[in-house]
C-alpha cells in the first residue's frame, strides 16, 4: 500500500484496529507528521506552479522557504512519508555516476532546415500536391536549447531522456526533476493518461546565463560561447543539486500517448497547458502559408525581447491524420520544417582599440565601435582578443568593420571592408607598456597574450586577485562580492587579501550604501572563511596557472604550504598535470617576499593551510599515469565534468600542449593553434565519443 493510499486509509478509528491486529504499527503523532508532509507536498507543487507555469504567484518567496524548510527538516525525520516527488527534489542532491542509455518509445526525428522563403513555399507545394489545399498549420518558435523527452505514469514523472542519436539517448530524470517549470506530480481536472511522454526543449533563459557567465569570469574561468551550451553541459552534470543552481527552464511542445485522444496537433498542445506544462505562449495556429510568412516576419526582430534564444520558427501540418498520410523520410518528417534566421550582421566604424587588464595580467584588446543596432541591443565594443587576431584581420582605427552576434557572448568581428580604408591608415602595433601602471609588458614564448607582470601593485590585478580570493569556488565569503571588494580597495581599507582579516566592524560601516546588518555579514562571512580547506586557500591565492584542478593537486600531494614552498622543481613535475611552466610560476610565487608575508599573516589569523585530503576512489585506472587536454565545446557535456571523468579514471588533466601528453580531446570551436601543435608532436587526438568509450562510459 503506498503512502497516499495509506492516509486515505487510516482514520483514527482505523488506526486503533491496524494498532491491535498488528497490520501497522503507527503513533498518532507520526500519523499527522504523515499527514502534513502530504499537505505541505501538495501547496509546495501548486505554489512551484503558480510561480514558475502561471507567473501569478499567491505567497512571497520568504513564505515559500519557510514551508519549504519545514518540509525538508519533517522530511529527514520521517523519511519513510517522502513522496518521490516531493517539491524538495527540486533542489536537487542525487549523483550520477554515469548517465544510463535508454532507448526511446519514439524516435525522436530531426526536422529539415531552411533560410529562405522559397524553400518554404516548395514546401507547402508539395503538401498541397500530396493531401490537397484543406490543411491548417501551427507555428511555433524554435528554441535553441536541448530536446528532452520527458514520460508521465499516473500522472508522476518517471523518466527524462535526452535526444541522444534520436534512437536511444541518456536517461537524465534526477536532474530534469531540479527544473522548477516541470511538473513532478500533475494536478489537473481533466482525464490523465495513464502513461504518455511530453517532448519540448530546455533552455538556459539569458538573465541567468549572463549572471553565470560573469560569475566564471570573475573567478577567471573561460565563459559559456552561448546559453545553448550552457544549458547542454548543464543537464549532464553528475550532480543534481548542481543543476538545481542554474537556472534551466523549459517548454514542451509536443504530446505523445499510445491512443492519442486529440485529432489535431494544436489540441494535444492546449491539453498539456491543462495538465499543467509550460508550453509557452507563442504558438499559432495559421491557415494560410502568407500567415506563416507573417509569424515568421514578426518574429525576426521580437526574438530580441524574449527572455531566451530562439534561432527559428518550426512550421507543423496541424492534423495528425493528415501527418499521418503525409509520412516520413529516413531522417525527417514530411509535414514538419524548420526556418531559421541568419546570424545578425552589421558594419560600422572601428573608433579605438583600447586595452583592458585582466585579474592574471592578461592584457585583452577591445575594439570600441561607432555603436550600431545589432540583435535587438546597441553594440558599441567587440573582443579583439589578442595581438594574433588583430594581426590575422589586418584591423586598424577607422576601419569600416562587420560585426556579428550568433549567439555568441558578446558581439565578434569577423572582417573589414577594405573597400572603405583610408589612405592614411596605420598598421595597428600592440601597446608595449601596461595601460593602468606603465609597467613594460611581457609575452612568454609559445603563448597568444601579452601580460603585465606587476601583479602585486597593478590596480585592475590586485582588485582583481581580492575578488578572485572571495569568490565562491575560492574562500566563498558571504557579503563580499565585486563591488564591496572595490569599494574597500579605493577607499584605502584594503591592499591585498591578507587585509580583509584586519577589518574591523567599523571600518567596514564607512563604506557608501553600507548598513550596520550589512556590514556585519561581512565581518561573519571574513571570519567563517577561516574554515575553509586548504585546496581552497590554495587556488584562493591565485597564482599564475594554479586554477582550481591544479590546486586540488598540488593540496593533494604536499599536504601543507609549508611542504610546498619547499617543494623543488623536479619534485613539484612528479604531481600530475604540473610541467615546468606552472612549477616556475609557484616558484616565482614563492620567491617573492611580500607573498610570503601575505602567507605569515593569514597563517596568524588561522587560514587552513594544512590539508586533510583523502586520497580519491577511482571508477578505474584506464587513464593511470595519462594525461589529457580538454579544449573546446561538447554536446551535453562542460569541461568541468569532462574533467573529473579523466581523474575518476587516474587521469591527469593538462594546461596545454606538450610532448608530454598522451591524449587531446578535442571538441568543436578550439584554437587551431592547439590542434596544429598537437599534430605537429604527433598527440593522439580522439573526439569525445572516443572518450567515452576508452573510460568506458557510453
Amino acid at each position: 500500500m503506498n503512502f497516499i493510499s495509506k492516509l486515505k486509509f487510516l482514520t483514527f478509528e482505523s488506526y486503533h484496529q491496524c494498532f491491535a491486529s498488528t497490520i501497522l504499527i503507527l503513533d498518532f503523532m507520526s500519523l499527522e507528521k504523515a499527514k502534513r508532509i502530504h499537505q505541505l507536498t501538495q501547496e509546495l507543487n501548486q505554489h512551484n506552479y503558480n510561480y514558475y507555469v502561471l507567473s501569478e504567484p499567491t505567497i512571497s518567496d520568504f513564505e515559500f522557504d519557510n514551508l519549504l524548510k519545514e518540509l525538508e527538516l519533517l522530511e529527514s525525520e520521517y523519511p519513510s512519508y517522502v513522496d518521490p516527488n516531493s517539491p524538495t527534489k527540486k533542489v536537487g542532491g542525487e549523483i550520477t555516476k554515469e548517465f544510463k542509455t535508454v532507448q526511446h518509445s519514439y524516435p525522436m526525428l530531426s526536422l529539415g532546415n531552411t533560410y529562405n522563403e522559397k524553400d518554404l513555399t516548395d514546401f507547402d507545394e508539395r503538401i498541397k500536391k500530396s493531401i490537397g489545399d484543406n490543411f491548417e498549420y501551427v507555428c511555433e518558435l524554435k528554441y535553441d536549447g536541448l530536446s528532452i523527452g520527458i514520460r508521465y505514469e499516473k500522472g508522476i514523472l518517471v523518466q527524462a531522456i535526452t535526444r541522444g542519436d534520436g534512437i536511444q539517448g541518456d536517461d537524465v530524470t534526477a536532474n530534469v526533476k531540479t527544473i522548477k517549470t516541470i511538473p513532478l506530480v500533475l494536478k489537473s481536472k481533466v482525464k490523465i493518461p495513464d502513461s504518455f511522454e511530453i517532448r519540448g526543449e530546455i533552455v538556459m533563459p539569458l538573465k541567468g546565463f549572463e549572471r553565470l557567465n560573469q560569475q566564471r569570469i570573475d573567478q577567471d574561468e573561460a565563459p559559456f560561447a552561448n546559453p545553448r551550451n550552457c544549458a547542454s553541459g548543464t543537464l549532464k552534470m553528475q550532480d543534481s543539486r548542481e543543476v538545481a543552481r542554474r537556472p534551466l527552464d523549459c517548454f514542451l511542445y509536443y504530446f505523445l500517448a499510445p491512443e492519442n485522444q486529440f485529432p489535431t496537433h494544436f489540441e494535444s498542445i492546449e491539453f498539456a497547458k491543462e495538465l499543467g506544462f509550460n508550453v509557452g505562449k507563442y504558438y499559432r495556429k495559421v491557415g494560410s502559408l502568407q500567415e506563416v510568412f507573417d509569424y515568421i516576419k514578426y518574429w525576426e526582430n521580437e526574438r530580441f525581447k524574449l527572455p531566451f534564444d530562439i534561432d527559428g520558427i518550426v512550421i507543423k501540418v496541424n492534423s495528425y491524420a493528415q501527418q499521418e498520410e503525409l509520412g516520413y523520410t529516413a531522417k525527417v518528417p514530411r509535414w514538419a520544417i524548420s526556418y531559421k534566421y541568419k546570424a545578425q550582421s552589421a558594419a560600422t566604424i572601428l573608433n579605438e582599440i583600447s586595452y583592458q587588464v585582466g585579474r592574471t595580467g592578461n592584457i585583452t584588446p577591445v575594439a570600441n565601435l561607432r555603436p550600431v543596432l545589432l540583435a535587438g541591443t546597441t553594440v558599441k565594443r567587440a573582443t579583439l582578443h589578442n595581438a594574433n587576431e588583430i594581426e590575422r584581420l589586418d584591423i586598424r582605427e577607422g576601419d569600416t568593420v562587420f560585426v556579428e552576434k550568433g549567439g555568441e557572448i558578446i558581439p565578434k568581428i569577423t572582417g573589414v571592408d577594405l573597400t572603405k580604408r583610408r589612405a592614411d591608415s596605420e598598421v595597428t602595433k600592440f601597446i608595449s607598456t601596461c595601460p593602468e601602471c606603465s609597467t613594460p609588458l611581457v609575452r612568454r614564448e609559445g603563448e597568444a597574450n601579452h601580460f603585465c607582470p606587476n601583479e602585486s601593485h597593478c590596480p585592475p590585478q590586485v582588485i582583481g586577485k581580492i575578488i578572485h580570493f572571495v569568490s565562491r569556488k575560492a574562500m566563498d565569503i558571504d557579503g563580499v562580492g565585486a563591488e564591496t571588494v572595490e569599494q574597500l580597495y579605493r577607499s584605502g581599507l584594503i591592499h591585498n587579501y591578507a587585509d580583509l582579516y584586519d577589518l574591523k566592524f567599523e571600518e567596514v560601516l564607512t563604506l557608501e550604501r553600507m548598513a550596520e546588518k550589512s556590514a556585519q555579514n561581512v565581518i561573519d562571512g571574513i571570519e567563517k572563511s577561516k574554515q575553509q580547506p586548504f585546496e581552497r586557500v590554495l587556488f584562493g591565492l591565485g597564482i599564475r596557472l594554479v586554477g582550481e584542478t591544479v590546486a586540488k593537486k598540488l593540496a593533494q600531494y604536499f599536504k601543507s604550504i609549508d611542504a610546498l614552498r619547499a617543494a623543488t622543481k623536479d619534485e613539484m613535475n612528479f604531481v600530475p598535470e604540473i610541467g615546468d611552466k606552472i612549477a616556475e610560476s609557484i616558484i616565482a610565487f614563492f620567491a617573492d617576499e611580500e607573498n610570503v608575508s601575505l602567507l605569515t599573516r593569514m597563517k596568524a589569523h588561522g587560514l587552513q593551510f594544512v590539508s586533510e585530503y583523502k586520497d580519491l576512489v577511482l571508477d578505474s585506472d584506464v587513464l593511470l599515469g595519462k594525461s589529457v587536454l580538454i579544449s573546446g565545446v561538447f554536446e551535453g557535456y562542460d569541461r568541468d565534468e569532462l574533467k573529473k571523468r579523466v581523474e575518476a579514471h587516474g587521469g591527469k588533466n593538462a594546461s596545454g600542449v606538450t610532448a608530454k601528453l598522451d591524449y587531446l580531446l578535442a571538441g568543436e570551436n578550439m584554437g587551431p593553434a592547439k590542434l596544429e601543435k598537437a599534430e605537429k608532436l604527433k598527440i593522439k587526438i580522439i573526439s569525445l565519443q572516443e572518450f567515452l568509450e576508452l573510460v568506458g562510459d557510453k
